[in-house]
């Protein structure tokens, strides 16, 4: 199977996980973003099936892992939590308005963009750099703990909220960073770039990855800027908000980086 055959079906595996977002456009960029992900592992684990070793499985493992995690989580509160649901209701639009043309080209950049993310780990295995090497080690180390740490960050949030949910969000790994969840996905990418960054042996290939690491990196302080938007909006009175807003890090911790609302160009 060529290596143009093969990129095709993981792109073909992307679109075809993310097409719910037909439903809900937010789906593109949220439950089809997790599906994606894990589709796309599961489809490598098939198409590398000749190369299998522990570090090929490792790799495709952990995407089928942290996209059913991400998806189950953000299903699981969408259908549970009513009073989730009414908040974003008037939060984020439905899209039943939406030009249907706009939602075709946002599931086919949806799908380019989840295809390029992942394309640093297939790279490697493809380019037949199958071996247990030290940019292996790291990189899934920093996968590894990314998954961890946007899964802490989730679970702490939801109990918090449980507690007060009127309150924002300030305990726990809170204290450190305002979007731990974002944080734990750049810590993800930056994993999977350091995995194959090594056996990259084109300027294609550079671009391609390059392009999805910087993609998500802009999903997510576009996604952080949201956040302070919508936060400032519910929260901007209280007195104990505005110092936590004023002393910790929006998304990297001991960087002082406060805000982001400024920053139009994040606008997606």
């Amino acid at each position: 199977m060529t290596f143009s055959t093969e990129f095709g079906i993981l792109f073909l595996t992307a679109l075809a996980c993310c097409i719910i977002g037909f439903y809900k456009y937010v789906y593109f960029i949220s439950i089809g973003y997790g599906l994606a992900i894990s589709g796309q592992g599961a489809a490598m684990l098939v198409l590398l099936r000749d190369r299998l070793n522990i570090p090929v499985v490792i790799s495709c493992l952990l995407f089928i892992l942290y996209g059913l995690r991400l998806s189950g989580y953000l299903l699981y509160r969408e259908v549970k939590s009513n009073s989730y649901r009414k908040h974003m209701k008037t939060e984020i639009k439905d899209g039943s308005g939406m030009n249907p043309w706009f939602k075709v080209m946002l599931w086919i950049f949806c799908g380019i963009l989840y295809l390029f993310m992942i394309s640093p780990v297939f790279y490697r295995y493809y380019n037949g750099n199958t071996g247990c090497t030290v940019s292996f080690v790291i990189g899934t180390v920093f996968m590894a703990g990314g998954i961890l740490l946007e899964s802490l960050s989730d679970l702490s949030k939801s109990r918090q909220k449980k507690l007060n949910p009127k309150r924002f969000c300030d305990k726990g790994l809170f204290r450190f960073v305002r979007c731990p969840n974002y944080l734990g996905e750049l810590i993800l990418w930056t994993g999977v770039l350091i995995v194959g960054i090594t056996s990259l042996q084109s300027v294609g290939q550079w671009i391609v990855a390059l392009f999805g690491y910087v993609g998500i990196v802009f999903v997510m302080f576009s996604g952080a800027r949201r956040l302070e938007v919508r936060q400032n909006k519910n929260y901007g009175l209280d007195p104990e908000y505005q110092k936590y807003v004023k002393t910790v890090p929006i998304l990297l911790p001991f960087v002082p980086l406060y805000s982001v609302e400024k920053y139009k160009f994040l606008i997606l």
